[in-house]
């Protein structure tokens, strides 16, 4: 493939939720990366900007404009922005929190139209810019018609306002929606039936394909039990472009290959990643091919101790380091990330391309580095040397 225009990480990694506090982890630990994944050159941030920085920068006089050069002097290029989180995305419990405010709510509009003000002024001329969103809302209970069609006219309207940008600027930005498992828009199929429902059912079918894309994260679309060249396939066949792919990995575990004692080590190597902070998705297939997708690993886990699932492969929507094939009885989906990146054609026009490990502080402590800059600087590293080879 050729190599993408920018390749970097997702800094939702790091905490807090005030600009003071995202330019002090930048400094910390992104000049870090910078360093040490390419020391004369500039290296791509996915900056996420929690809603209340994102309007204390468009607030500040010439925030935006103090804001680039300090990224620029620093040689961080913010080529892409995470408009998924919209509040304290580290906080104690996360859980479904993370989907809030959905986009039936002017909130999520709101914030969005931040985010591109603030993108168009950061990205030197020229560039085009991407920013991914929460796939409308968690899809339980479901989700009433009306609703739906509500959130199809926030996304009108921020399409409308992107294509009177591009027409007025000259600048390229799109929103990239990404599929997670649970929510309204889990899969691939559900990605194209709103689409086709609710975007591209109108005169302004060209323009909403235009700016309005799909952020693919390799990890959500493994725990779906996807192929990746599938999904690459199926869009490209729907007319819907990738905007943006998020390079992540899960956990799997083929319980059906193991014996009574490794299930057992398994079950109790997966408790470590049963935290309380994040939601962990399971998905399950048994040997017969039904899949079932679990809401949250711990209820899962509660569920094998009375013997269930223990025939099945496990996915979990875990977000591992990508580098990481497995670690004891657990493996990784790392072998999705190399389908991708070998599926040629598919793939040429994708132009951002992040990291996307958001979970190194809920990982096990052996799993972890004395720096975070330096886990982070060894995932890109490693994703550069795919790209290579």
């Amino acid at each position: 493939m050729s190599v993408p225009q920018w390749i970097g990480y997702c800094t939702n990694v790091h905490a807090g939720v005030t600009l003071e506090q995202t330019r002090a982890n930048l400094q910390e630990h992104a000049v870090r990366v910078r360093q040490l994944v390419s020391a004369d050159q500039p290296i791509g941030v996915g900056l996420w900007l929690s809603a209340e920085a994102a309007r204390s920068l468009r607030a500040t006089e010439n925030g935006v404009a103090e804001f680039r050069a300090w990224l620029s002097d620093n040689q961080l290029m913010p080529y892409t922005l995470n408009g998924f989180p919209y509040g304290d995305f580290h906080q104690e419990v996360v859980k479904l929190e993370v989907y809030k405010p959905t986009w039936m709510q002017r909130e999520r509009l709101d914030y969005t139209l931040d985010l591109v003000a603030i993108l168009d002024g950061l990205l030197p001329p020229g560039d085009e810019g991407s920013i991914s969103t929460v796939p409308i809302t968690w899809g339980q209970p479901v989700v009433e018609e009306e609703k739906l069609q509500a959130a199809a006219a926030h996304l009108r309207e921020l399409a409308s306002h992107l294509e009177t940008l591009e027409k007025e600027s000259g600048r390229l930005i799109y929103l990239c929606i990404e599929p997670e498992p649970g929510c309204v828009i889990d899969t691939t199929d559900d990605m194209i039936a709103f689409f086709k429902t609710y975007l591209m059912n109108q005169d302004d079918a060209e323009m909403m394909a235009r700016y309005i894309r799909v952020c693919h994260d390799v990890c959500h679309a493994a725990v779906m039990f996807e192929d990746q060249s599938t999904v690459l396939e199926k869009y490209a066949a729907a007319g819907i472009a990738v905007g943006k792919v998020q390079v992540s990995s899960a956990i799997e575990v083929d319980f059906e290959s193991l014996s009574s004692e490794e299930k057992s080590a398994a079950l109790e190597r997966l408790s470590q990643f049963a935290e309380d902070k994040y939601m962990h998705q399971t998905s399950t297939r048994s040997p017969a091919g039904e899949t079932v997708l679990h809401y949250d690993l711990p209820d899962l886990l509660k569920l094998a101790e009375a013997g269930e699932y223990l025939d099945c492969m496990w996915r979990i929507h875990f977000h591992m380091p990508i580098y990481l094939q497995e670690f004891g009885e657990l493996k990784t989906t790392q072998s999705h990330i190399l389908d991708l990146l070998n599926a040629g054609d598919l793939i040429q026009s994708i132009r951002h391309w992040e990291v996307e490990t958001y979970a190194w502080g809920v990982l096990p402590a052996e799993l972890q580095h004395e720096q975070l800059s330096d886990g982070i600087a060894k995932e890109i590293c490693w994703l550069k040397d795919q790209l290579k080879g």
